[in-house]
């Protein structure tokens, strides 16, 4: 869809469109979109054209909730924005995914994450770190959920990080220290979320049964 902008009646109105949606949002999630609220004011197109890019998101295919949730998350995590992690737990709540999984993600506490989330986060930290691992990971969720599922992780993944990163740019960041699940806090180590992460090594051999039960790393 492409908006055209002809006149500058078409722009307020626009305008106004947007900012009633982004207020129903606020209102949804508890979250302060001061910053969309400032891009509308700039320019309508502008708004427009980030959230038309954040829509990649949306795509899930063939991937279990709990590990597209994990993508997302240990994304949004890496940028140390605390508003927005918060926001991504919150929607992960109201999809259905259980506490103790969001806490495991979010302490990244992979001991006690489910075998497909496991399999989800090792594959989002070794992206990040842009770690060769990464190619072992692909390779056992090609295997076990397809190609569409690559794709689904790579927009998750991707997508997490926009808006963050448009957030600290415009002023409005703020780093991440402590997060409710189910109304409960837990505490966001930055150390952790900043560190180099020790993923497996691809040359070590790993035989299709290992590789799909969820290997263990150094944590």
């Amino acid at each position: 869809m492409r908006l055209s902008f002809e006149s500058e009646k078409e722009v307020d109105v626009l305008r106004w469109l947007f900012r009633r949606t982004v207020s129903a949002f606020e209102r949804q999630w508890s979250y302060d979109a001061s910053y969309l609220r400032e891009i509308i004011d700039v320019s309508p197109h502008a708004a427009w054209r980030f959230l038309s890019a954040a829509r990649l998101g949306s795509y899930c295919r063939d991937v279990p909730i709990d590990a597209w949730v994990a993508a997302g998350i240990t994304a949004v995590r890496s940028e140390d924005c605390g508003p927005c992690t918060q926001l991504a737990t919150a929607m992960a709540e109201r999809r259905g995914v259980a506490p103790e999984v969001l806490r495991a993600i979010l302490k990244d506490d992979v001991a006690a994450m489910p075998a497909d989330v496991a399999l989800a986060w090792r594959f989002t930290k070794a992206i990040l770190a842009h770690d060769p691992a990464a190619d072992d990971y692909r390779a056992v969720i090609l295997e076990r959920w397809g190609p569409r599922a690559v794709v689904t992780l790579a927009f998750a993944i991707t997508t997490a990080r926009i808006y963050p990163t448009v957030k600290y740019a415009m002023g409005h960041g703020k780093t991440c220290t402590r997060i409710l699940v189910a109304g409960a806090p837990v505490a966001i180590d930055r150390q952790l979320t900043s560190k180099a992460w020790n993923m497996p090594s691809p040359a070590v051999s790993y035989d299709i049964g290992t590789r799909l039960s969820g290997v263990q790393t150094n944590h």
